[in-house]
């Protein structure tokens, strides 16, 4: 467990395992647990750096107002108290977008992108997300965590497990500061920069992410992307079926020549 303060915020991080940095950054309204098989997967091969971002888990939650290069920033220097001169840089949702934002600002920093459930552009259902958080986190929260994992994940055993976990951590997260998380992803548009992005990048989507037509489009724009499904899953796909979500990483990763392993992957 690890505190790195910057932009008057301290941000939580947890590390594990050793060799070339992997950092990853979750999506609203989780946090950092959300890559949990993956913390633990690519760990093997990796130095995995995962952030909780500001207004979850155990980072401060401000409710002044913020923006995507701001939230962005914020990984920056996390990476830079852990001494990271080079990194794979994976994300969901709101992550994804920082991903984006990262890619485009640091291209000198972050060396392969894999953007899941995110665009370049807004989405319709910010609004919502801000009218539902803004009458506290209680309710909605759980509300708006089963609308974005598939409904057979909902109704499992397994996925109602996974989502009290996060829901458990209600009393202890603010609906402003969420709030404000959103009205940065409002207020941005990075379409007309994605020509920039050079080095190798990954999309991807559960088969039933609302996002996936945006992330389709975005994924064409980008030259050399990549797009990839995880059939029967939703907008968090890393944790519905993270066999599936894994595979398709570490394929990438293995073709770009950052990772070796002396098994194929499946």
């Amino acid at each position: 467990m690890a505190y790195c303060n910057v932009n008057g915020v301290k941000i939580h991080y947890d590390v594990s395992g050793e060799g070339f940095p992997f950092v990853l950054v979750h999506a609203n309204p989780f946090d950092r647990r959300l890559w949990t098989y993956q913390a633990a997967h690519f760990s093997t091969w990796f130095k995995v750096i995962n952030v909780d971002i500001r207004g979850y888990g155990y980072s401060d939650q401000p409710t002044t107002p913020t923006s995507m290069v701001e939230m962005s920033e914020e990984v920056v220097a996390v990476c830079a108290q852990e001494g990271v001169r080079e990194a794979i840089l994976a994300g969901v949702s709101v992550g994804g977008v920082m991903t984006l934002q990262l890619g485009l600002d640091h291209p000198e920093l972050f060396k392969a992108l894999i953007m899941v459930g995110c665009s370049s552009k807004p989405g319709d259902r910010y609004q919502h997300r801000i009218d539902g958080y803004s009458k506290g986190v209680r309710g909605f929260h759980l509300e708006h965590l089963t609308s974005l994992v598939s409904p057979k994940f909902a109704a499992s055993k397994r996925g109602r497990y996974f989502l009290e976990q996060f829901t458990d951590w209600d009393p202890r997260l603010s609906g402003p500061a969420i709030v404000e998380n959103f009205k940065a992803l409002q207020d941005r548009d990075q379409t007309d920069r994605l020509p920039e992005l050079a080095m190798p990048v990954l999309v991807m989507n559960g088969e039933y992410d609302n996002s996936r037509p945006r992330s389709e489009e975005m994924a064409r724009n980008i030259r050399g992307a990549v797009h990839r499904l995880v059939p029967g899953a939703g907008h968090a796909c890393c944790l519905e079926d993270p066999a599936v979500f894994d595979g398709h990483v570490l394929g990438f990763l293995r073709q770009h020549g950052f990772l070796k392993l002396d098994r194929e992957i499946k």
